[in-house]
């Protein structure tokens, strides 16, 4: 342990050198240099200090997601302004070898002077991710966008032809802070008009308390005619914190499971529902939380048990990990999946049609959008709050709504 945090320690410290020396290449105005490393070893000193006072006991605060955030903001510029000024340097010490042992070695210094003009291109570069990142906890983390998304199926049943649904996921209340946002998230999920809603998990961070304000803002969504379910996510079990009993935590996980209820949502712990409309029915599946790396409380048979490979069949799983390995291939043909959880990261770039990127994808197969495995289904919504990082880069938050339509997808 002790070495590790040597490593860290050095590794910070280099950092923080080769950003003065950035700076310092720029401008030698002592009091501008003075400014930056004021601010500069008072950002750390503070990130140093809320970090020390991180209680397992009661885990994410508002408080702990601003930390994280100015870690962010400072780090990763500043890892850009290494990474720039590193490679001068080798740069540098190739070139004053060639020079001592090829070139006039009595004529200047070993070490050619910093260019300004890399100093000038590091922090061009790194003044994006800071003002992306900035941008994010301002304004971004609350930058709603409706997604309409057709799913084409031969076998829907037919009266279900251009049956819509709306889906919300990873509310995490917990991290709320602008109660004008939200009223105009809800107002916005009742503009759309669908038959159905749901809502794939997380309602909190880990504590039902959390919901409490949010409660009669929530209930404001609207009825619907084919009503309104949801399921667990991870983040409903109250796993990321320290309880004093089991007791205790076990009274919590109710309370959480209360609260679905009490935004009149009907919740669905590894059970199936039937949808029916005119001559026609579709199975609504929900299972709890099934995660490759997260809570397996999952059970696909047991909420499935009944139904055929023949019936429709709609599956709430919070975790798009369980399409990939439980779902896709199962036998009983489930048609569409719908998760949430990944975020997209909440952090990412997408150009909607062209392209679309974020370092989750290295973890999950499934992140973001639709995704088809031999007429199967499964999208992933990009959620509707934010955690841990208290804002959204790129990714934004995400309310869906899907038109089930019968006959085969027009190329």
């Amino acid at each position: 342990m002790t070495i590790r945090i040597l490593i860290i320690f050095f590794i910070l410290a280099l950092v923080e050198v080769y950003s003065f020396q950035a700076i310092k290449t720029i401008t030698r105005s002592k009091p501008i240099l003075l400014v930056y490393l004021v601010v500069s070893i008072s950002a750390i000193l503070f990130i140093v200090y809320q970090f020390t006072k991180f209680d397992r006991s009661v885990g994410q605060t508002k408080m702990t997601m601003i930390t994280l955030g100015l870690l962010l903001i400072v780090l990763i510029p500043k890892l850009i302004l290494t990474f720039f000024m590193l490679l001068e340097d080798v740069f540098r010490v190739f070139s004053g070898i060639i020079t001592h042992f090829v070139g006039d070695k009595d004529n200047g210094d070993f070490l050619p002077e910093r260019r300004k003009f890399i100093s000038q291109l590091a922090l061009t570069l790194a003044a994006i991710p800071f003002t992306s990142l900035l941008y994010g906890m301002t304004k971004g983390k609350y930058n709603f966008k409706v997604i309409h998304q057709p799913i084409f199926y031969p076998d829907l049943p037919d009266d279900f032809d251009g049956f819509k649904i709306t889906q919300i996921s990873d509310v995490h209340s917990g991290s709320f802070d602008d109660e004008e946002k939200i009223k105009y998230a809800i107002d916005l999920i009742n503009q759309q008009e669908a038959d159905m809603i749901l809502f794939t998990g997380d309602i909190v961070n880990t504590h039902a308390t959390e919901m409490h304000p949010w409660i009669e803002i929530f209930k404001g969504i609207k009825s619907y005619p084919f009503g309104k379910y949801s399921v667990l996510g991870n983040h409903d079990y109250g796993e990321y914190v320290t309880w004093s009993s089991q007791k205790e935590k076990d009274e919590n996980f109710q309370a959480i499971k209360n609260l679905y209820g009490q935004i009149d949502f009907k919740l669905l712990l590894n059970e199936h529902t039937k949808i029916k409309k005119g001559n026609s029915e579709i199975a609504l599946i929900g299972v709890e939380n099934w995660g490759k790396n997260f809570k397996q409380a999952g059970d696909l048979n047991k909420a499935s048990e009944g139904l055929t490979k023949e019936d429709f069949k709609i599956l709430m799983s919070h975790d798009p990990s369980h399409w990939e390995y439980e779902v896709k291939n199962h036998e009983k043909h489930f048609h569409l999946t719908l998760s949430g959880h990944t975020h997209g990261l909440q952090f990412g770039i997408e150009i909607p049609g062209f392209f679309k990127w974020s370092p989750v994808e290295y973890v999950y197969k499934q992140w973001a959008g639709l995704y088809e495995n031999l007429g199967r289904y499964v999208y992933v919504n990009r959620g509707f709050g934010f955690h841990a990082y208290p804002g959204r880069v790129g990714i934004m938050p995400e309310i869906t709504v899907f038109e089930l339509k019968k006959g085969e997808k027009i190329a």
